[in-house]
């Protein structure tokens, strides 16, 4: 029997970028003690409000079919929050509401790139966005994110790469998995380079209530002469820890909900009426649950990035926001991957290794700051012994 081409496509791109983690879970499951710091998932459960507000809809009788675009309601309270946000009038017209960020950025791309096409996209990256450009047809098209730039895209790099099929800019900020937030300045500038060569901008902004107190947030839609071309994707997941809840959104021009309203129709016709509801008030208050996780997160960023510089070689990049942390181990003589599994065999510990998300973190593995404070202890325990471990024998080997 055959296959259709996506699934050679798609190959590699799916559970194989999880391996160490898989084996992590396995080892847990002979019952070895592991600290798993691999899932960037809330530490917290939604609050019980969320919980209430989609089981009163559930009771009320909002379990029937949507439609391709969302619930109505839930299309105004998106509206308003980002009309707020980026000062400029967002009308309902232009939100679509989907199963999460993931299925929104899968969404957005099969409605604007196809074969041929080329979309660029920072690299490191999230882990599914290849799959997603590769699902559609599309390239993708790496463009370096550099440590001494703190792993911000620059308007040079991008243009750098584009050539006659490039067709869209795939941009996250706040970024996953280096924890880097884009400035206006770097938007504005990225954004002269889309207009230049008539570029679509998507942006992913799922970690947009996890920045860190004192950096400023910035957005594509904020800019008039950026709001044609670009696409908003993001959801509850992150901000209101409830990434079971599947309840995300793709904001863009009308012209852009109206194209893609078939394309909805055809996938979904309709995400649930209970959730919308259970969303919709969500999005229309601050979230209660993003304050504590901005403070836990980068307390743990710092502990690691303190406890690790000063008693091992390893050193760390320091994130602006989001849920995870990234350590350099080119001090150990060890490739990203080869150190992971050594560190989760050896020690008990499980980290991301940087291949995991592109190619330029190969010496890089990602830590995720969602575990307690004393299990992260015990990571930083196990990982300086680790590192220590590995010097004493290269010295015993000279």
């Amino acid at each position: 029997m055959k296959f259709a081409d996506i699934t050679q496509r798609l190959t590699g791109l799916g559970s194989a970028k999880w391996a160490v983690h898989m084996r992590a879970r396995a080892l847990r499951a002979e019952g070895r003690d592991i600290v798993e710091l691999t899932i960037g998932e809330p530490d917290v459960p939604p609050v019980d409000a969320l919980i209430e507000d989609a089981a009163n809809a559930m009771r009320a009788g909002r379990m029937g079919y949507s439609n391709g675009m969302g619930e109505p309601g839930l299309r105004a309270a998106l509206a308003r929050r980002y009309t707020a946000s980026t000062g400029r009038d967002i009308h309902p017209d232009q939100v679509m509401c989907l199963p999460g960020t993931q299925t929104s950025l899968f969404t957005t791309l099969l409605g604007l790139v196809q074969e041929g096409d080329e979309v660029l996209v920072g690299d490191p990256m999230y882990a599914t966005y290849e799959g997603c450009i590769r699902a559609s047809g599309a390239a993708m098209v790496p463009v370096p994110l550099a440590p001494e730039n703190a792993f911000r895209m620059t308007a040079a790099d991008l243009e750098a790469r584009i050539t006659s099929r490039s067709r869209a800019i795939l941009l996250n900020t706040p970024h996953n998995p280096t924890g880097a937030v884009l400035t206006q300045q770097d938007i504005r500038e990225i954004g002269e380079v889309a207009c230049k060569h008539d570029l679509w901008i998507i942006s992913d902004e799922v970690y947009e209530e996890l920045i860190f107190d004192g950096v400023p947030f910035a957005s594509p839609l904020a800019e008039p002469e950026l709001a044609d071309r670009t696409v908003v994707v993001s959801s509850i997941s992150k901000s209101h820890a409830a990434p079971g809840f599947r309840s995300g959104w793709a904001i863009g021009s009308t012209e852009f909900t109206a194209s893609l309203l078939p394309l909805s129709e055809t996938m979904l016709f309709g995400s649930q009426p209970f959730l919308a509801d259970a969303t919709a008030a969500a999005v229309s208050a601050p979230s209660t649950v993003a304050p504590g996780m901005r403070q836990r997160f980068a307390a743990r960023a710092g502990y690691l990035a303190t406890r690790l510089e000063n008693e091992s070689a390893l050193t760390v990049s320091r994130p602006q926001a989001g849920m995870f942390a990234l350590i350099d181990v080119s001090s150990t003589g060890m490739a990203a991957e080869a150190y992971a599994f050594d560190l989760l065999e050896s020690s008990g510990v499980a980290v991301m290794p940087g291949t995991s998300f592109g190619t330029t973190l190969d010496t890089w593995v990602r830590v995720a700051l969602t575990t307690s404070d004393d299990a992260l202890e015990v990571a930083c325990d196990r990982i300086i012994a680790h590192a220590a471990a590995i010097t004493a024998s290269a010295s015993a080997a000279q």
